[in-house]
């Protein structure tokens, strides 16, 4: 039989308006210490830098993650069941083809703060997979209240799809709030498969998000390329540096541009000072044992059905059921 969708995916266009990124830049520069929310760092140069980080030799969750997923596909697939498949943060949608080989009669709905990374991924995904219904939605996963109404969103089980132990990006609570609000956009019934890094030697963690080549780094100070072009920020780069380092209270990894001078930067139509070595905190990835996970995850109404780990035990795929 004929697939009745079009050859090209369809891309609904949900990003946050310009107006939201300014007071968020605001909110942020007034934290102590400054932070931005991580997802600044994805605009299309942004995308493609971090999918460069994936390929750095340091950077071993990536090619951890996607074995294990190709190993155990099958497993996961049986677990999952029917559904429709929801990957929150898809970037490049190159970890969901071996679960969309292993479902039956699947379909895909990939959430992304890029618009122009999330249209090329799902259109080589499309390519890959001409007879499975896609759909791309350019939006702040994080913040989304609602799965819009569309087709392949309704009459069917939701199943969640939050790879690259990206919740570590987010702090505990937030961390609980974003798996809640999993929960309530997957509706009942709804599964979440999640990967999530563990913690290992501080060696291989600080590695990992300052490698050799420098790429964490430009990913680091393309958010301040951004910031000036999208909200006429006058930042110098000669005026920062990029950090790396684990925190270990916070059993998590700071990555910050740090100040190397009193300075005073616009942006957002106001003025901001940076003391000499003050931090502009761009990104943290928390690292959760299994035990802290799954602890974490039953603050937000999951509970655990199945886990799946590489040999080594860095990282572990949870498979989340909805908690009566």
């Amino acid at each position: 039989m004929a697939c009745a969708w079009p050859v090209m995916p369809e891309l609904l266009d949900l990003h946050p308006k310009p107006a939201d990124m300014r007071a968020l830049v605001v909110e942020g520069l007034q934290r102590t210490p400054k932070q931005l929310p991580a997802w600044f760092l994805y605009d299309a140069e942004g995308s493609r830098l971090f999918e460069l980080i994936c390929q750095q030799p340091e950077y071993s969750l990536t090619a951890t993650e996607t074995a294990l997923l190709d190993a155990q596909a099958p497993a996961i697939g049986a677990a999952l069941g029917p559904g429709t498949l929801v990957e929150f943060g898809a970037g490049s949608a190159r970890k969901v083809a071996p679960l969309l080989r292993a479902l039956r009669d699947p379909a895909y709905v990939a959430l992304d703060i890029s618009a122009e990374h999330l249209a090329e991924a799902c259109g080589r995904l499309q390519g890959q997979f001409p007879a499975v219904p896609i759909l791309g939605i350019c939006c702040d996963y994080s913040q989304l209240q609602e799965l819009p109404p569309h087709p392949l969103l309704s009459g069917s089980a939701h199943l969640g799809f939050f790879p690259g132990s990206s919740l570590g990006n987010f702090e505990p609570a937030a961390a609980t709030a974003l798996l809640a609000q999993f929960r309530r956009l997957l509706g009942p019934g709804g599964r979440l498969l999640i990967g999530i890094d563990q913690p290992k030697a501080v060696e291989r963690l600080e590695a990992a998000y300052n490698d050799r080549a420098g790429i964490s780094a430009a990913f680091a100070f393309n958010l301040l390329a951004r910031l000036n072009r999208d909200l006429q920020g006058n930042f110098d780069p000669a005026g920062f540096r990029y950090r790396a380092r684990w925190v270990p209270e916070a059993s998590h990894i700071e990555m910050a541009l740090v100040s190397q001078r009193g300075q005073t930067v616009c942006v957002a139509n106001q003025r901001w000072h940076f003391a000499a070595g003050e931090a502009l905190i761009t990104e943290t990835s928390a690292k959760y044992s299994p035990e802290a996970f799954v602890q974490l995850a039953a603050a937000a109404g999951w509970r655990p059905q199945a886990r799946w780990s590489d040999g080594a035990g860095d990282l572990c795929l949870h498979l989340l059921v909805q908690a009566d």
